[in-house]
């Protein structure tokens, strides 16, 4: 019988900046890349065959976005407040965005370079509503790697 390994089950997420922890996340969206596909034309020496291979072209990283529920934590905010400040240098930093299972242990980690916060959204409000505030960073990076 074949080795078997169901897949993880997150309980919630954490960004890490520089090695510290800046908060607890909800929803993550976007971890990847893309390449764009370029269509080359060969013709096959022995047939004469027209063929079309597609090989990769500029490779892209995909946005991140993450989700949580408002909290008296600010860091997210001052992280982007940095960018409006034009001091992008100072904001560009290496972080990491890890899932971690119900007992709180650490089950998968994606490492991010240069990442910034390119988008920052608060809460929408309704005093007459039930649902809790949530709060979203938008961030783009220049290179991820799953690590675990």
């Amino acid at each position: 019988m074949a080795n078997r390994e169901d897949p993880l089950v997150a309980f919630k997420f954490g960004l890490e900046i520089e090695g510290k922890l800046s908060g607890y996340f909800t929803s993550v969206s976007g971890i990847g890349s893309e390449s764009e596909v370029i269509e080359h034309k060969i013709v096959n020496p022995d047939t004469g065959e027209t063929i079309i291979q597609k090989i990769p072209g500029r490779l892209a990283w995909t946005e991140v976005t993450l989700r949580r529920g408002v909290t008296s934590s600010i860091d997210i905010w001052n992280w982007r407040q940095e960018v409006v400040s034009g001091k992008i240098e100072d904001a560009r930093t290496n972080c990491s965005i890890i899932a971690y299972n119900q007992a709180n242990e650490e089950i998968a980690r994606w490492n991010f370079e240069n990442a910034w916060p390119s988008r920052v959204t608060g809460p929408e409000m309704d005093a007459g509503g039930q649902d809790y505030m949530v709060e979203e960073v938008t961030i783009v990076h220049e290179g991820m790697e799953r690590v675990s």
